[in-house]
C-alpha cells in the first residue's frame, strides 16, 4: 500500500467518544507527506487515572481545546479517497465511529486496515505491541502514546507490512 493515512487516537476515559488527541499522517506514493496533531476537548469531558499515567494529558491540557468537529474539518481535506491504518483498528475505529455518532455527523465508511493484525500474520509469534512492532521496522518510536508519535510510527510499519 502507497497512499493511506494513519490514525491515531487518545483517550481521557473508557469512553471511545472521550478521544483527547489525535495523530494522523498522510503517506502518498509510499512517502511521507503531511501530518497533522491537535489536542481535543473530550466528551465526556472528565479523565481517569488509568488512561491520565498512559498517554500524559490531563483536563488543564484540553480544557481550552476545540471539540472533535472542529478538528475533524482540519483533518478531512487532508485525507479525501485515502484508507485510513491503525495499530489496533479495533480502538481508533471504534474511537471514530463513536464520537461522529455522537456529535451526529455522517461517518463516510472509511476503509479502515489495521498493521496489529497484519503484523501477527507476519510474526505469529511475541508479542505486538506498537513499540516492539516499530522496532521490528526498523523504526525507533519515542514518545510512545502521543497520537502523532504513535501514528508515525504506525506509518512506518505500513510502509513495510502492508
Amino acid at each position: 500500500m502507497k497512499d493511506f493515512a494513519t490514525i491515531d487516537f487518545e483517550t481521557a476515559n473508557f469512553k471511545r467518544t472521550s478521544v483527547c488527541s489525535v495523530g494522523v499522517v498522510v503517506v502518498r506514493d509510499g512517502k511521507k507527506v503531511d501530518k497533522f496533531y491537535s489536542l481535543i476537548h473530550p466528551e465526556p469531558d472528565y479523565y481517569n487515572y488509568v488512561c491520565s499515567s498512559v498517554n500524559g494529558l490531563c483536563r488543564e491540557d484540553t480544557e481550552e481545546a476545540p471539540i472533535f468537529p472542529d478538528v475533524w474539518k482540519l483533518i478531512e481535506p487532508k485525507i479525501v479517497g485515502l484508507p485510513l491504518v491503525a495499530h489496533n483498528k479495533a480502538f481508533d475505529e471504534t474511537c471514530l465511529k463513536a464520537v461522529f455518532r455522537m456529535y451526529q455527523m455522517d461517518y463516510p465508511d472509511y476503509p479502515f486496515y489495521c498493521t496489529l493484525i497484519k503484523s501477527r500474520q507476519v510474526w505469529p509469534g511475541g508479542h505486538h505491541n506498537l513499540d516492539i512492532i516499530a522496532e521490528r521496522c526498523g523504526y525507533d518510536l519515542k514518545n510512545h502514546h502521543h497520537a502523532l508519535a504513535d501514528a508515525e510510527a504506525c506509518a512506518a510499519i505500513a510502509l513495510k507490512i502492508l
